[in-house]
């Protein structure tokens, strides 16, 4: 299968300058005046983000490990795959590990990198690198203090049976969950990152 060329057009916008009009804990929100590829001008509002790291935890037996708990933005409850943000200058993979003990008590043996996602680029700049777990044992969990959670073994056919029904809504956990499936009809994974 060939790949049909990409076109080049260069829609590049230029900052002409930023404004923090808000920052908490972990979000800021931007308001930037830009330089529009045919020299107008524009503002753009997005919010800035340390990153995520998210794991797909397999198991030999095709189940996957999810989490479920209450997502205050929506005003509900969500499964989702394990995730959490960068601590400022962590590497991807050391978030990774360190979220899927925390949340999980799981340690994995072998970890691969699956992909590198950008989930809201018309107004966010966060990105989540997502990472395959295997080998898989439990410890104890450690959540972090005010993070209430529960985790749940679900074989990876009724998973995605819950995407079609609409169990499963959330977008990352969505789009694991079909990485999941490519891997078992035998996608390769990259090189197995250093213990």
């Amino acid at each position: 299968m060939s790949i049909p060329p990409i076109p080049e057009t260069d829609f590049t916008e230029t900052g002409l300058g930023s404004t923090t009009r808000y920052r908490g804990r972990m979000l800021e929100v931007r308001e930037d005046e830009v330089r529009l590829p045919d020299g107008g001008q524009a503002r753009r509002e997005y919010v800035v983000h340390p990153g995520a790291a998210v794991i797909l935890p397999i198991f030999d037996d095709w189940r996957i490990l999810l989490e479920r708990q209450f997502r205050y933005p929506r005003h509900d409850h969500f499964l989702e795959l394990p995730a959490g943000k960068f601590d400022a200058g962590e590497a991807p993979i050391t978030t990774a590990r360190r979220e899927l003990r925390e949340e999980t008590g799981c340690i994995a043996a072998d970890w691969h990198h699956l992909c590198t996602l950008y989930p809201c680029v018309g107004y966010s700049d966060e990105v989540v690198e997502m990472f395959v777990a295997r080998g898989l044992t439990f410890e104890r969990p450690a959540l972090d203090p005010g993070e209430f959670l529960e985790t749940l073994l679900v074989p990876l056919d009724e998973a995605l049976a819950w995407i079609r029904s609409g169990v499963i809504t959330e977008a990352k956990t969505i789009l694991g969950l079909f990485w999941a499936d490519r891997l078992r009809a035998g996608w390769p994974l990259e090189p197995k990152l250093p213990a």
